[in-house]
């Protein structure tokens, strides 16, 4: 691997590593989304929390906010051709968990119940 990938990486790093990020934007995958919407599904996060990553994601342009005039006003989040562009990392991750995440939830599991297991 290229020794300048971990600042080459850096970014998309900075935007996938906030608490919820990941769930919003699998979310957004499948489709275009109202902020209730999103909201309900992402249960217990705050508005405010999701009020700041949606506007993150729509700063480094992985999605788009549109706001429909009218009673009620309702805004709508959608992937942009940049964010479904991230498609490829979630179903590598998803691979990566199909083949690995059974060994680690086990030793997530031994650890919670043993207490002091080292790894």
């Amino acid at each position: 691997m290229d020794r300048t990938c971990p600042g080459t990486v850096e970014p998309i790093l900075e935007i996938l590593d906030g608490k919820w990020t990941l769930l919003l934007l699998f979310e957004l995958f499948n489709g275009t989304r109202r902020f209730g919407e999103l909201r309900r599904k992402l249960q217990p996060i705050s508005p405010k929390t999701l009020t700041d990553r949606l506007r993150l994601l729509e700063e480094k342009g992985i999605i788009t906010r549109t706001l429909y005039p009218g009673i009620p006003l309702h805004v709508e989040y959608e992937l942009t051709k940049s964010g479904l562009g991230l498609q490829p990392i979630f179903a590598a991750m998803w691979t990566w968990t199909q083949e690995h995440g059974a060994y680690l939830r086990n030793k997530t599991d031994e650890k919670g119940q043993g207490g002091n297991e080292v790894m």
